[in-house]
């Protein structure tokens, strides 16, 4: 049986934004947003917003529980300081935050605790709906 874990992940992520732009709606200020400071300019995609729920919706079903401050690290990226030497800065909080509170109200993700560890996990809907995609 095909699942999340099996297929490929650009394909997955590429069909999942295109089957969440109904229920992930992009905020007016992802216009001319950074994905974090480490940034110089906001992104060229006109639907990038949808797909890093998607993303985010195939992390949180690879590695559930988790929270935002793991994610803003799996989002990070090098920060060019001129001559001096690159440093590794952390993804913006709010873009990830925003998009898990949208995936929580479509009932694909919900919060968890499951003993000491606190965090988001995909619901059987959000499951079924990746295992779908990735077939």
């Amino acid at each position: 049986m095909v699942s999340a874990h099996n297929a490929k992940p650009d394909e997955l992520i590429k069909k999942a934004s295109e089957a969440l732009k109904d229920s992930v709606k992009a905020p007016e200020w992802t216009l001319f947003v950074k994905t974090g400071h480490g940034k110089q300019l906001p992104p060229h995609q006109k639907n990038w917003y949808q797909t890093r729920a998607a993303s985010i919706l195939r992390k949180i079903y690879l590695h559930g529980p988790i929270g935002t401050s793991k994610l803003k690290k799996v989002y990070s990226h090098k920060k060019n300081r001129g001559h001096k030497p690159e440093r590794t800065t952390l993804a913006s909080g709010k873009i990830i935050r925003t998009a898990i509170q949208q995936l929580e109200k479509a009932g694909l993700v919900q919060q968890v605790e499951k003993g000491v560890h606190k965090g988001r996990i995909v619901t059987p809907k959000g499951k079924s709906f990746l295992d779908k995609l990735s077939k």
